[in-house]
Formats: C-alpha cells, sequence, structure tokens
C-alpha cells in the first residue's frame, strides 16, 4: 500500500470516529484534503502527508513543569482516583498519556501503543526524537506510556502528565516531546513549586516553556499554576510570594496565559489562624473554579481551533510559503545568469585564446583547416551546431540544478505550512524556466482553491456559532459540541 493510500485510510478512520463522537467536524476532515491538494500540488506537503494529521481531533490536557510541583496530586484529585504516582522527588520519568478506560480498567500499555496507532497525536513520534536526538528514536518506551482509567472526567478527552523537568542526556528528546504536545493541546498548564521560594531558580526546561508560550500566537491557552501555595501561609505571605513569582514570569518575558494558586486538602497542613486559612482556601477554590471552567470549554475550543488551524494553514501557503518561494526563485535566478555569464565567458575567453594559439585567425577572419571540411555539408554542420547546443544546454542544466540545490539547503524542511526546501526544488524542475517567477503549481486555480477553503471555514464558525449563540436574541438550547 502506498503512502497516499495509508494516509486516505486514516483520513476515513478519523471521519467514522468523528461520525459518532462530532459529526459537524466530518466535512471538515474533506475541506483539510482540498488543502492537502494544493500544498502537494506546490511541493510542500507528499503524497503520504496531510495536514489534518498535524493537529489532535481529540481535545488535549497537558501537565508541565518541574517534578514535586504537584502534577501528579493535581491530576489524582481532578479523576478522583489514584492513578498516579505522586512523590517530592521525580518518580515518573516518562509523559504519560491518559484516556477513558470503557471497561472500569487501569491499564498501563507501553509507548508503542502510542507511536504505532494513527489514532493518537504521537504517531510516529519516535522518528522526530531520532531526528533531535540520534540512537534515542528506539527507546520510545522511555519516553512516552499510556494509562487507560474508568474516568468518567476523561471521556472524550486526553490527559497528558509530563516527568520532572531537569537537564540530562535525554533533554533534547525530551524538549522534541514537550514541543509536540504544546503545539496540540488545547489547554497547557505549566506548574511552579510554591515551597521553592525563589523564582530565579526557573532554569532550562522551564524557562523554555515560559519563552515557547511568548512566541506563540494560540498563547491564551497557558494556564501558570503556583502550587502548593499553603506552604506560604504561616508567614501570611500570599501576595507578596505570587508577586514574585508573576515578576520572575514577566522577566522572563511573558506577557500572556493567566496565573492561578493551588493547594491540595489531603497534604495541606492548616494554619492556627482560621481568617488567613480562610482567606487561603477562598482564593485557592476561586482559582480551581477557574481552571475547571477551562478544562470542561476544551471541547468547544478544541472545534474551533481545527476550524480555526485549517484557515490558518490556507494563509500561511498564500502569505509565507508563496512569497518565500517567490524569493528564493528570484535568488536562485539571478545566481544562475551571472554563473552562466561567467562560466560561458570564460569558456568563450578560452576558446579564442586556443584559436589563436592554433593559428585559426587570418586577420580579423576565423579560418581553421578543418572548417572547409563542413562546407555544402548541411548534415555535418547540423550535428555539431547541434552537439554544441546541447553541450552549452547541459552545462547550463548542471549549473541550475547546482545552485538550486545549495538555495534549498538553506530552506526549511519542517515549516508548519510544509517542505519549503522542496517545494522550491519542484519549482526549479528542467522543465522549468528559470524566468518563471510564480512557483510550481500556484497560479490562479490555486488560489481561487484557498479561497474556497477560506469561505468554508467561515461557514464552519456561522455553523458553530449557531449551536452555541443567538444575536438576534431568539431562544434556542445550545447543543454540545
Amino acid at each position: 500500500m502506498t503512502p497516499a493510500k495509508r494516509m486516505e485510510q486514516r483520513l476515513k478512520r478519523l471521519q467514522e470516529h468523528l461520525k459518532r463522537e462530532n459529526p459537524v467536524l466530518v466535512e471538515a476532515v474533506n475541506q483539510y484534503r482540498e488543502l492537502d491538494a494544493v500544498a502537494q500540488k506546490l511541493g510542500l506537503l507528499h503524497g503520504g502527508e496531510s495536514y489534518a494529521t498535524q493537529i489532535s481531533w481529540w481535545p488535549m490536557i497537558s501537565i508541565l513543569g518541574t517534578f514535586s510541583a504537584g502534577k501528579s496530586s493535581f491530576i489524582n484529585t481532578f479523576l478522583d482516583m489514584d492513578l498516579q504516582r505522586t512523590g517530592n522527588q521525580a518518580v515518573d520519568d516518562r509523559f504519560t498519556v491518559i484516556t477513558f478506560s470503557p471497561d472500569n480498567q487501569v491499564r498501563t500499555l507501553p509507548g508503542l501503543a502510542l507511536d504505532g496507532d494513527p489514532r493518537f497525536p504521537f504517531y510516529q513520534i519516535s522518528e522526530d526524537i531520532e531526528h533531535v536526538s540520534k540512537g534515542e528514536g528506539a527507546k520510545i518506551d522511555s519516553y512516552l506510556q499510556m494509562k487507560v482509567a474508568p474516568s468518567e472526567k476523561l471521556r472524550g478527552k486526553i490527559l497528558i502528565d509530563s516527568p520532572g523537568f531537569d537537564a540530562d542526556e535525554q533533554r533534547k528528546a525530551t524538549l522534541r516531546i514537550t514541543d509536540h504536545i504544546i503545539e496540540l493541546s488545547d489547554l497547557v498548564m505549566v506548574f511552579f513549586d510554591a515551597r521553592h521560594p525563589e523564582p530565579g531558580a526557573m532554569q532550562d526546561t522551564l524557562e523554555h516553556l515560559v519563552k515557547g508560550a511568548m512566541r506563540r500566537n494560540d498563547s491564551s491557552k497557558f494556564l501558570f499554576i503556583l502550587n502548593q501555595i499553603d506552604t506560604s501561609a504561616r508567614e501570611d505571605n500570599l501576595e507578596d510570594v505570587v508577586s514574585a513569582w508573576q515578576k520572575a514570569l514577566v522577566q522572563q518575558g511573558l506577557s500572556a496565559g493567566s496565573f492561578h494558586i493551588l493547594f491540595n486538602d489531603k497534604l495541606a497542613v492548616p494554619v492556627a489562624d482560621g481568617n488567613v486559612w480562610a482567606r487561603y482556601v477562598a482564593k485557592r477554590d476561586a482559582d480551581y473554579q477557574r481552571i475547571m471552567a477551562r478544562v470542561d470549554g476544551v471541547n468547544i475550543e478544541r472545534v474551533y481551533r481545527i476550524v480555526g488551524a485549517m484557515e490558518s494553514q490556507a494563509n500561511e501557503i498564500e502569505q509565507q510559503a508563496i512569497p518565500r518561494i517567490r524569493e528564493a526563485l528570484q535568488r536562485w535566478r539571478k545566481q544562475v545568469l551571472a554563473a552562466d555569464a561567467l562560466v560561458f565567458g570564460l569558456l568563450a575567453v578560452a576558446l579564442v585564446a586556443m584559436s589563436i594559439e592554433f593559428g585559426y585567425w587570418e586577420g580579423l577572419l576565423f579560418n581553421p583547416p578543418w572548417l572547409a571540411a563542413f562546407a555544402g555539408n548541411i548534415w555535418a554542420t547540423a550535428g555539431v551546431a547541434a552537439v554544441i547546443v546541447l553541450l552549452a544546454l547541459g552545462l547550463h542544466y548542471w549549473i541550475r540544478k547546482r545552485l538550486a540545490k545549495r538555495i534549498a539547503a538553506t530552506l526549511s524542511k519542517s515549516e508548519s505550512y510544509g517542505n519549503l526546501s522542496a517545494a522550491f526544488l519542484k519549482s526549479t524542475a528542467f522543465w522549468r524556466s528559470i524566468f518563471q517567477s510564480s512557483p510550481a503549481g500556484w497560479g490562479g486555480r490555486t488560489r481561487r482553491r484557498l479561497d474556497a477553503i477560506r469561505h468554508a471555514t467561515d461557514r464552519f464558525v456561522q455553523h458553530l456559532n449557531d449551536r452555541f449563540t443567538s444575536p438576534s436574541g431568539e431562544q434556542h438550547k445550545p447543543k454540545s459540541a
């Protein structure tokens, strides 16, 4: 089975699932197929790739942060079951993907269950790990595991618990998985440990998370949580501790995302001053309710995010990929013309010098002794001319191919909209003139196809809005996403 056929089967299975879980998104898969066709025509994707696989069609909530920050305790409290091991030291060194179990059983499955199943957002993640850390891709079970649990709060969602972040030999691979998780997640909770009051201790990967949030255009999905804040109750300095952490995050460049405090009732030790403790509990409860409201809303946010991602891809192709390919083509054309002028000029000078050396000139008349052999012989003259033209064309195409490969090596192969390098090489194929400024596959018809995708996105958004709101004030019962 070809990669293209395997991808088509994967998209069909996705649509079958969506018919049961979220019918409104079934047509969105067809629009992704149309977007894939445009990208494949341009060379940004090959036949076995699809933009539909770059997003998670299941709502994803990720829990990130340093070890001992209370991530696992939060998950256990949320699920109302002791699923994850907890402790003050690192107790789990793998990313755990937690999903719903329909048979009331808790099971732990190896990382291969995620890496080898195209229905999950970690399909073939081992290949990405191998690219950034050679030899680590085969150790996928050292990085990922899946747990299934019979909690209704998991139905229709994917929850991800991260290992404690510390610099180690596997740091590159850990960061690669972290970036992948953040990219796909609808809600990202970053936990800090309030028991370590020095915010300046935040380094390496945690710093990576904060700066990563600042660079993203969907930074509103980040929740920064100062956990175990009850340790400051004895000094009654809640506001000072929170302010110090917020200041530290701002110094890292953070200007988006919301900040919350939490602590676990089962682990906290109330202070003697009832008023102080009541204030801490009230603040914690208010923040927990806000966090749960975001958790409950991920199903709706996921639908909008999928539809929005489709329009973003269409815009990125037209507004980012095409201009960059055009710029690369223009640079390539100038280099080819300059190289042709230089090479053929030097050849011409060399041939003239050789002809003078051999005495082929009589004043300004070129009259070599072998020229008479071609006089009156049209076929021989045509044959020699054809050989000269073919040699010149061969040299020209060799030059343009070498220069195309050199420029392609400077272009990215892993942009969000696809392989820019491959698209450029497709536009420099031997049958295309160097004077063609438009990329291969780009034209009025392709632009209209992208416009049609954007119009379809607008219709999807309107349809979704009709499910949840009524600007006219008409009464209707909202449907679940």
